[in-house]
């Protein structure tokens, strides 16, 4: 048993070479105190070697864990206090006894327990089953993942939870492994389903538990949840095919802006000096498809370069007023704005410029969704971390078929000739670089609502500073 004797002073007098040999140093250990000695948890031992001095009694500590600083191996000890005393009956010290539980085994109802709440704590689904297949037990994170009470599925089949979508020779091949005792595990993916009808991939491991005579008597099955994983993952894929796609944009657009130019001057010039009606007409729709050939390219450029913003104050009630106006100026009459926001001005940190380019973009597809005759209603709000900016139009709609695709660089549901498909890939990436989202909101055939989230710029302060400080 190692010995450690303390102090009055809470220094220590000696330690006998058992407690040296378990702490695991070499060195004296006299003068110290506890707070020197360990890693962690000397505030604790202190405080039970102060109170066995004060009251001069002993006094005990199970499971503590005993660790020196930089050591890699750490013991679990149960510690004695006894108080010391001198001829007199001063207390002078207190002598502390250390018994190496590491590696006993705890008591089997304690294991239990431990485990238990790891079961009800663990963040992954766990279902167990009786040696038949059927559930005796869910944790709280099976209730989470896939929206069933533990009520609801005691007594039924795993299957409860299947999709349907994984192939029968995986589960043939998965109880093949569970039923030979040589091997008595299987892990591997699935697709399983919630209540709700949402598909989750998960990676389960599931293990055959075994009696003392060998024979299986429950299955314990953990599944991870891997939705979010397969999320960042198609999140990536599709940022990568983007930076591609950006990149050829800009060589494209390149390559073509020289022979566009090139047409546009020619054909301006044979304008200039020619008064033929005919000749004139077939120029002047020349010069509208060179014109709408060039707009492509800008928006070719506009969404390869993807600058960095030039970040400042933006106040969003300017931007909006200043879109809505201008644009109010461009667009049918026929079309009723209605503009919405606080009083108090909502300040974002981000590039002016950037920012109504988004707010141009919306307003724009809002006008062509009411096509001349409708309502367009822009509002703006703001809770204590974001703004939100919305642009609701009362067109037409979106199809359920078409939301996924809104905002994929080339797709536009518009007419030939009117979109590129390109505006709202620009507008995505310039959100997102301002640390914000797009939310769409669509009834086919009831119209659709855009929001803008951005996160709102908190002006920083001074630790301490009071009134009429500069």
């Amino acid at each position: 048993m190692g010995a450690l004797l303390i102090g009055h002073d809470g220094r220590i007098r000696r330690g006998n070479p058992a407690f040296l040999e378990l702490l695991g140093v070499t060195e004296p250990l006299e003068g110290q105190k506890l707070s020197q000695l360990l890693a962690s948890g000397a505030d604790r031992l202190e405080e039970a070697r102060g109170r066995a001095q004060s009251d001069e009694r002993s006094r005990s500590l199970s499971g503590f864990t005993l660790e020196a600083p930089g050591r890699k191996r750490r013991h679990i000890v149960d510690i004695d206090f006894y108080p010391q005393s001198d001829a007199v009956g001063k207390v002078t010290g207190v002598l502390l006894v250390f018994h190496d539980r590491t590696g006993i085994h705890q008591d089997p109802a304690a294991t239990a327990r431990l485990f238990h709440q790891a079961f009800l704590h663990s963040t992954n689904a766990m279902e167990l089953t009786d040696r038949d297949g059927f559930i005796i037990d869910v944790n709280p994170a099976f209730e989470r993942i896939y929206g069933y009470r533990r009520d609801e599925v005691i007594g039924r089949r795993p299957n409860i939870v299947a999709s349907g979508r994984t192939d029968p020779a995986t589960y043939s091949e998965m109880w093949k492994a569970l039923l030979d005792p040589s091997v008595g595990s299987w892990s591997g993916e699935l697709i399983n389903r919630d209540r709700s009808g949402v598909d989750h991939p998960v990676l389960i491991t599931i293990t055959a538990i075994r009696g003392s005579d060998g024979v299986i008597t429950h299955f314990l099955g953990v599944a991870v949840d891997l939705t979010d994983l397969r999320r960042l993952e198609r999140e990536a894929l599709h940022s990568d095919r983007l930076v591609s796609l950006g990149q050829l944009a800009a060589g494209v657009a390149h390559e073509i802006n020289t022979p566009l130019a090139s047409i546009t001057l020619i054909a301006e010039s044979v304008r200039r000096r020619t008064s033929d009606a005919w000749t004139r007409d077939r120029i002047d729709s020349l010069l509208n498809q060179t014109d709408s050939a060039a707009r492509i390219v800008r928006g070719l450029l506009d969404f390869a370069r993807r600058p960095e913003p030039q970040t400042g104050e933006v106040n969003l009630q300017d931007s909006v007023h200043t879109v809505v106006e201008f644009l109010q100026g461009k667009q049918s009459t026929g079309v009723a704005v209605a503009v919405s926001v606080p009083d108090e001005p909502v300040v974002v940190r981000g590039d002016r410029d950037q920012i109504n380019q988004v707010l141009t973009n919306l307003m724009n597809n809002a006008y062509d969704a009411v096509d001349g005759d409708g309502r367009i209603e822009v509002a703006l709000r703001a809770d204590a971390t974001s703004a939100h900016v919305s642009v609701v139009d009362s067109g037409v709609g979106i199809s359920p078929d078409v939301r996924p695709h809104l905002f994929e660089p080339f797709f536009t549901t518009k007419p030939e000739g009117k979109g590129t498909g390109l505006g709202l890939a620009i507008c995505i990436g310039i959100v997102e670089s301002h640390g914000g989202t797009i939310e769409v909101e669509s009834e086919f055939g009831r119209g659709s609502k855009f929001t803008v989230n951005l996160p709102r710029f908190v002006a920083e302060t001074s630790a301490g500073t009071g009134a009429g400080s500069v």
